[in-house]
């Protein structure tokens, strides 16, 4: 019963099966499209099982799903976060710009302390491919009349306690992390500048998205002639 494992990872196969449930009940009148939606929109965000459980609970079909994978199988993808934080390795601990800017994104390792220098520049720091050099990491900006962009994923809980002085921290809600998933701490002072963190879903989880309500609105066309 995946009620009474809220923490496990859920995979692709839950995630269409739960989109798949919505689609009926937008088509049934069950639900408005402006909640479908919404509920699309969380469906593809979700990580767990207790993500996904209340975007159905108040629909009918939710009794007669399918049931999700097995559970040998599932467990094995509670071991994503694990395989992104790789101790055995250093790292990237710094990127400078002076006058320009750095960037990191794309299959790169962030190391336990990682230091981002931005004076009349800027810096980009992109999480959500890369892995981690422990459970717990450390950025420490300094945007001297410049600025910092930090990108994380979903799951990955954010601690933001940095100073602005005719500039600012701008910090993501407080969503909580996935169990095994990395720490992120962004600390430091922003001078005239500023440094931004955000969630955000990797290109082809929004393609996806988009992709999926372009066909049901297709669909509902169709239906509609």
């Amino acid at each position: 019963m995946t009620e009474d494992l809220p923490e496990l990872r859920a995979s692709d196969a839950d995630r269409e099966r739960v989109a798949e449930i919505l689609r009926d009940a937008v088509a049934e009148g069950r639900l408005a499209m402006e909640e479908f939606d919404e509920r699309l929109e969380a469906t593809y965000r979700a990580r767990t099982y207790g993500e996904l459980e209340p975007l159905t609970a108040d629909l009918p079909a939710a009794a007669t799903a399918p049931a999700p994978l097995s559970l040998r199988k599932d467990t094995a993808a509670v071991t994503g976060w694990s395989e992104r934080i790789v101790s055995h390795t250093d790292g990237s601990g710094a990127g400078i710009g002076i006058l320009g800017g750095f960037q990191r994104k794309g299959r790169w390792t962030i190391g336990r302390r990682f230091t981002a220098v931005c004076l009349m520049g800027g810096g980009e720091l992109d999480l959500r491919e890369a892995n981690f050099a422990g459970p717990e990491v450390v950025i420490s900006c300094w945007a001297l009349m410049g600025g910092v962009s930090i990108v994380v994923p979903p799951g990955v809980e954010v601690d933001v306690r940095g100073l602005g002085i005719m500039g600012g921290f701008d910090a993501p809600d407080g969503e909580p992390g996935e169990p095994g998933a990395p720490r992120v701490i962004v600390k430091g002072l922003a001078l005239m500048g500023g440094v931004g963190v955000e969630r955000k879903l990797l290109k082809e989880e929004r393609r996806r998205l988009k992709e999926e309500k372009r066909r049901l609105k297709h669909e509902r066309r169709n239906e509609l002639d």
